[in-house]
């Protein structure tokens, strides 16, 4: 046979192994193919889990940096790429500031402009004498006979004047015992003649608890130690053991559950008003309860009256179920402001409630999320912060002002806002961070329009101050003991936290409270609300220093 030529085949003659050799080239190729198409679909996959697992690497990483932020970081909801743009800016400036002038730098003859500055006077030491509201007592010093006498000639010197200076002193508060003693009175004819001798005892005070040996001056100040004050009753049992009274913790609890039996009245009459208002704001905390085993998560409720109804009441239950808010609001048919709880939807079904939503809970989920997508964040919280700018704008407005300056202005904004939101939802993966920002904000978008429509604040920070409240008394009491305790803490919380938002003190307010309310008459007990009872302090006051001319 002739030699085969390089780069030739040698194919056979015959059909039938040509059409075989075919078949089994195209059953080659169709494998490679196949090969090739599954490597392909697994690098596909590789990459889409790859990608699954960066957005799962940077949820976790935001998890890490929010717990980084509660515990050490600042409170407030900020870009951290702002914050870092700032300081970049700030040290460059300082960098510049420090470098010298060249001369080829400064135009020839050019005398500097007079510059106008502001100094910005230190208020330095305060005057002590304009604290009037304080307690005066005048210490005298003076020179001793000996020391009067002139050194030159021996004769005593005379008083010229004197020097006046003031200091602050604080008096350790002290325990007393305040002796009673009830004189008792009978007639001594008729006890001589054997008949009833008459006799009678003078009246016994009311006392805030009957049998108990505690007066309402420090029942008050127990209460407000520990309920405005976040002073765990351990801490008041050291305190008073130093200053020579020894009280058990147990005992101090005791007091304030009696404490909160007597005032409940007045926190059910609180509660009432706060279910006239307009709009309720709302939130919720987990309480620790002991049980058995481990605590148990109750929760603390609180909801904010508006400025008619001027009360905050707590509540507390044993679960975060929506039977509890719907229990406390009964027959409440307006606006309930919340965050995104789903187990407000079980309140607001089947009434007529109209939920408000929290327009500062979508930011912080938006700045949460702000390391996964930063470009989407800035632009984000630039629009929300908008918004905002509106609400500033609109603070010394009227109702009917305010609805038509958030239609004309904040409309077009939540318009945009949710083009945006539809958008970033379009090109994110569904378990990306800024995509669960976003779904959070557009699963409630109907909710935070409300306030365009009603004259609703934009957020519910005002019951989430007061949540914060009792985080620092949970934080320093760890937890309440039983149901009891925490009707107890709901009932006094109440009382407290009403004083601070009408600026008063409360242990004044609760001292006056314990001593009249024992003998107060049910159609009396309005009168010491707290809002009524600064108004009634108030004209009293006004009255003392203005009295009213003696008639004619």
């Amino acid at each position: 046979m002739p030699p085969v030529e390089a780069g030739v085949i040698d194919l056979p003659d015959d059909s039938e192994s040509l059409r075989a050799m075919v078949h089994s080239l195209l059953e080659e190729r169709d494998g490679q193919r196949q090969r090739a198409e599954e490597q392909q679909q697994r690098a596909e996959e590789q990459e889409l889990r790859f990608e699954e697992l960066r957005v799962e690497m940077l949820r976790l990483q935001l998890e890490l940096e929010r717990f980084k932020r509660w515990y050490y970081g600042p409170r407030a909801d900020r870009l951290q790429g702002s914050g870092e743009l700032a300081q970049l800016l700030l040290n460059f400036a300082e960098e510049l500031d420090r470098k010298p002038v060249h001369p080829d730098d400064v135009p020839p003859h050019a005398e500097p402009e007079e510059e106008l500055r502001r100094v910005k006077r230190r208020r330095g030491r305060r005057h002590l004498a304009n604290f009037e509201n304080l307690p005066v007592t005048t210490r005298v010093h003076e020179l001793s006979p000996e020391q009067r006498a002139c050194p030159c000639c021996g004769v005593e010197r005379k008083e010229i004047g004197a020097d006046e200076s003031w200091q602050v002193e604080y008096l350790p508060g002290r325990f007393e015992r305040i002796h009673h003693v009830r004189r008792k009175y009978a007639c001594a004819g008729c006890e001589s003649k054997g008949t009833n001798p008459r006799m009678e005892t003078a009246a016994k005070p009311e006392t805030a608890i009957d049998k108990g040996m505690a007066g309402p001056g420090l029942l008050s100040y127990i209460v407000t130690s520990k309920f405005s004050d976040y002073l765990p009753l351990y801490r008041l049992e050291d305190i008073f053991s130093r200053q020579g009274f020894q009280i058990s913790r147990a005992t101090q609890s005791v007091w304030c559950g009696d404490v909160a039996d007597l005032v409940e009245p007045l926190y059910a009459l609180m509660a009432e008003r706060m279910r006239a208002s307009h709009v309720v704001a709302t939130d919720d905390t987990i309480m620790p309860m002991l049980s058995k085993g481990k605590a148990a998560n109750a929760r603390m409720w609180v909801y904010v009256g508006d400025h008619t109804h001027p009360y905050n009441v707590f509540n507390f239950t044993l679960h975060r179920g929506r039977d509890g808010p719907k229990y406390f609001l009964k027959d409440y048919r307006q606006v309930l402001l919340a965050d995104a709880y789903g187990g407000y939807n079980g309140v607001v079904a089947g009434n007529e409630i109209t939920r408000a939503g929290c327009w500062s809970h979508v930011r912080r989920k938006i700045i949460e999320a702000e390391k996964a997508a930063p470009e989407i964040a800035r632009e984000v919280i630039e629009m929300v912060r908008a918004l905002y700018a509106v609400e500033k704008q609109a603070g010394g407005l009227s109702m009917a002002e305010r609805l038509d300056l958030r239609r004309q202005q904040s409309t077009p904004l939540l318009a945009a806002l949710r083009e945006k939101f539809l958008s970033c939802k379009e090109r994110l993966l569904p378990k990306h961070p800024m995509a669960e920002a976003v779904n959070y904000a557009l699963g409630q978008w109907e909710q935070l329009n409300v306030f365009c429509s009603d004259g609703v604040p934009i957020d519910n920070n005002v019951s989430e101050r007061e949540m914060k409240r009792v985080v620092l008394n949970r934080k320093n009491s760890l937890f309440v003991g039983n149901p009891r305790g925490g009707r107890t803490a709901a009932i006094l919380a109440s009382l407290t936290s009403t004083c601070r938002r009408h600026g008063l003190d409360p242990q004044l307010y609760l001292t006056q409270l314990l001593i009249n309310l024992p003998a107060a008459r049910m159609n009396e007990l309005a009168a010491w609300l707290p809002d009524q009872w600064k108004q009634l302090q108030a004209a009293r006051i006004a009255n003392l220093q203005n009295p009213a001319p003696n008639a004619a």
